[in-house]
């Protein structure tokens, strides 16, 4: 079974994991109702997906 030769020190293992970053969600804009919404999902808003209606969305009354 392979061994290393000499231990890996603190830095190089510290660099090895500082490229690790988290990246913000990819959003972009309904093309019906022009709000903001998540790439490849139904439109919370609209409920549309691709042009079709997928959902029916109830709107909310004020009483």
């Amino acid at each position: 079974m392979p061994v290393p030769k000499r231990k890996t020190s603190k830095q190089r293992t510290n660099t090895r994991f500082a490229n690790w970053k988290a990246t913000p969600p990819q959003v972009g804009e309904c093309p019906q109702c022009h709000e903001p919404k998540s790439s490849h999902r139904i439109c919370s808003h609209c409920g549309y997906y691709d042009g079709v209606q997928k959902i029916e969305v109830g709107k909310k009354e004020k009483s």
